[in-house]
């Protein structure tokens, strides 16, 4: 995590646009991702410049000769006019006419950049304290993101708001990405997922960047990500090239849609996908609509993910917990397919507080596998009670958490057989699930243990009850003598 004073220099920046009147958050974080942008072109150029000079070869500038003044370690000493002259009419637009080259990541989401940043002496403070943030490392980037991110603390439209941390951390370990696998998001938001993937990969399988092959792969096939809100776009595309990843492949994409032409092309989805959104028919793709004909966008994305994984490809998704007890045709018929023509591997229940300040639904984590030939016989349940935080409001650290046992039992299934359905975790039979409509809520095959409870008699009770009443007689007695006197 980041530093006490680094969070420090980050709020004085955070307050700067906040006080000059740019207080939505969004708004904040994009133009303050604009100019890490501006910082980190010039770090790279400067880098391929001492590259140059090392190895005696010439390089491709991305600052040509005559544009030099437009680089980050040129203009921010210049006093506050001149410098928000040449940001605002010329480093802005020559970032957007970067766009040709169609392979730099920054390039892509540069295209319809604006600059919001009022004055000019705003933006010499902002400048300044951006300058003196040290961003060598890549943790150090990472975390300042994360950072910057936690402060989107309203719910957006449709039905978004971010994933906590830990939970995207918990789904990660729960489904060990691999080297080769091709990992998508399709509401992937401020790319929290694919990030979380990538550290994983990197703590984990550190050596992948000693195969070509696969170093390539991570750098430029192994990440998707679509959202239809270009703001956050652009901030996940920053969130991923932040973390070390060079060539996401962050796009907008209304993932439902006819146009989201993917089919059988992943083999891993992570995603939250939004709850609330309620789309017209028209819009959504007619062969999503064939496996669940609905309008809720819970039930369309896990018809989506079905199409889009490749044979044996996995899933791990929050769904609301309407999904898996709702009664309606379309929901069964969602639950169904996953059932019977699939591999549905566990149902992990969350408790409320778990989004809070920004919801208060009940969610749970689905994880499936695509067979295309059924193959689910038993599912395992676990009952999340904690997640490390208080479940209130204000989400304070605490010590009960729930998620290392999820994670150590999960991969450990062998050893959940012998579980009743008292305890945290049990498996339910597939044919128990049919039974029961393809109901996947935990209380429908949970039991609770009622402990007996010894009373005695009604006789005893009832001299109790004789004794205490004489006993207040006689208070009210005395408190009458005492009022008189």
């Amino acid at each position: 995590m980041l530093t006490g004073e680094l969070r420090n220099k980050v709020d004085k920046i955070w307050e700067t646009f906040w006080t000059g009147g740019i207080t939505n958050p969004l708004t904040v974080i994009e133009q303050f991702t604009y100019l890490l942008f501006i910082k980190g072109l010039d770090e790279a150029e400067t880098y391929r410049e001492q590259e140059a000079v090392l190895l005696g070869i010439d390089f491709e500038r991305m600052f040509p000769e005559d544009k030099q003044h437009l680089r980050w370690s040129k203009f921010k000493n210049l006093e506050a006019s001149q410098m928000y002259d040449i940001v605002s009419n010329e480093v802005f637009p020559f970032i957007k006419s970067l766009h040709g080259n169609k392979d730099s990541a920054y390039a892509k989401y540069m295209s319809d950049a604006i600059f919001m940043i009022p004055t000019p002496q705003m933006l010499s403070k902002i400048v300044d304290g951006i300058d003196n943030i040290p961003m060598k490392d890549r943790d150090t980037k990472g975390d300042l993101y994360e950072y910057l991110l936690s402060k989107i603390a309203t719910a957006g439209t449709n039905g978004q708001f971010r994933t906590p941390r830990h939970i995207i951390d918990m789904m990660v370990k729960l489904m060990k990405p691999t080297p080769e696998d091709i990992i998508v998001d399709p509401a992937a938001g401020s790319a929290g997922f694919l990030v979380a993937a990538g550290e994983y990969l990197r703590k984990n399988h550190a050596d992948l960047f000693l195969v070509q092959g696969l170093k390539e792969h991570f750098h430029n096939d192994m990440f998707h990500g679509f959202d239809m809100d270009r703001t956050m776009l652009r901030i996940g595309a920053m969130n991923m090239m932040l973390h070390g990843i060079e060539n996401p492949n962050i796009e907008y994409r209304d993932s439902l849609s006819e146009q989201n032409k993917d089919n059988e092309k992943y083999t891993l989805v992570l995603a939250n996908p939004p709850f609330k959104g309620s789309l017209d028919y028209e819009a959504v793709s007619s062969d999503l609509l064939k496996i669940t004909r609905t309008k809720k966008t819970e039930l369309l994305f896990l018809a989506l993910f079905l199409r889009i994984l490749k044979t044996g490809g996995r899933c791990a998704c929050i769904v609301p917990d309407g999904v898996l007890f709702g009664s309606s045709t379309a929901h069964k018929a969602i639950r169904k397919e996953i059932v019977e023509n699939h591999k549905l591997e566990a149902i992990i229940s969350m408790p409320s507080g778990v989004f809070k300040p920004y919801a208060g639904v009940s969610t749970a984590i689905m994880i499936f596998t695509k067979t295309g030939v059924g193959g689910t016989d038993h599912v395992w349940f676990y009952d999340m009670k904690a997640d490390g935080y208080s479940l209130d409001d204000k989400r304070n650290p605490i010590e009960e958490n729930d998620i290392p046992d999820i994670i150590a039992r999960f991969h450990n299934r062998e050893a959940e057989k012998e579980r009743k359905r008292t305890e945290q975790s049990f498996f339910v039979p597939v044919e128990e699930i049919r039974e029961n409509d393809y109901d996947l809520s935990i209380n429908k095959y949970k039991e609770i243990e009622y402990e007996e409870v010894q009373y005695e008699s009604p006789s005893v009770i009832l001299e109790r009850v004789e004794i205490l009443e004489k006993e207040i007689m006689q208070g009210l007695q005395e408190l009458k003598e005492m009022i008189r006197g």
